[in-house]
């Protein structure tokens, strides 16, 4: 009978410590365990950024893309009248400037070196793109997408809009919109009209679609350059420093010459005091 007892008694005893481990040994890999990659990604793409808790934690644009686990941006910036970017708030630094990028998408060679720039200086950047050169290379506009640039729409033939009827008006901008959602997921919450020249109507149709309508401030007067013209970098930067002011909205293309000296441009503005104000941040209101 002592024997049955005690053989009971070592018996339970085993099941208990075995139950216990093996909870220990779950607790364990749970917090030792490296997180996956993709909650890595949501933890880092969800946490508000040091500048954003220190201006009051707003949120606003998603920056949600193609795989990548949703997040929001604090508005921090409007467009004016001129174009330029403005704080919301009198504590936000008001010395930045917005890089723009017109009529592409044109060629990797040019579009990786541009986002290599960029990358190098911590800047975003718009890309206003034409619809019928997406239709032609939608992998480009992938290509700038993935590395980061923010997609603009440019209409889809890059005509003079101002004068066309709204049918017309509405087909060159929507067009773009379906075919950058078609391809992205999302399609472009920035418009601007080629040559500027919109109207009335360019603004109606990009405000039906939730669009912000921009011209810009600062012209780098890239496309009026030569490829043989000597000098181009330094005409660049020039053209862009004798107009340069806070909020400035900046014009560019991608062109070759301007891939080449956009580190040196973004240098000299960096050495003026100013920094690269994200798209993203900014409203999509003009007030």
């Amino acid at each position: 009978m002592t024997s049955v007892l005690l053989l009971a008694t070592l018996l339970l005893t085993a099941c208990g410590n075995s139950g216990a481990n093996g909870n220990t040994a779950k607790e364990t890999n749970a917090s030792n365990n490296p997180p996956t990659a993709a909650a890595t990604q949501s933890a880092e793409t969800t946490a508000p950024s040091p500048e954003a808790t220190a201006d009051g934690g707003t949120t606003g644009n998603s920056t949600a893309s193609k795989g990548e686990a949703s997040a929001e941006i604090p508005l921090l910036y409007h467009m004016n009248k001129n174009y330029d970017i403005v704080p919301n708030e009198e504590a936000t630094n008001k010395k930045v400037v917005l890089l723009t990028f017109d009529d592409g998408p044109k060629d990797a060679a040019m579009i990786n070196p541009l986002m290599d720039v960029l990358d190098k200086h911590q800047a975003k950047a718009i890309f206003f793109v034409n619809g019928y050169r997406v239709k032609e290379h939608p992998e480009l506009l992938e290509l700038i997408h993935n590395r980061g640039g923010i997609i603009g729409n440019h209409s889809w033939d890059h005509i003079v809009l101002k004068d066309k009827s709204y049918t017309e008006v509405k087909k060159q901008i929507e067009d773009v919109q379906n075919i950058v959602k078609e391809t992205l997921g999302e399609a472009p919450h920035f418009f601007r009209p080629p040559h500027g020249a919109g109207g009335d109507v360019g603004k109606k149709v990009a405000a039906e679609n939730g669009m912000l309508y921009m011209t810009w401030s600062v012209g780098s007067l890239d496309w009026e350059m030569k490829e043989k013209e000597t000098g181009k970098t330094e005409k660049l930067i020039s053209n862009v420093t004798d107009q340069l002011h806070s909020g400035s909205n900046i014009l560019m293309h991608e062109l070759p010459w301007t891939v080449e000296g956009l580190d040196t441009l973004l240098t000299t503005l960096e050495g003026k005091g100013y920094s690269f104000v994200d798209p993203r941040s900014i409203e999509l209101k003009m007030r």
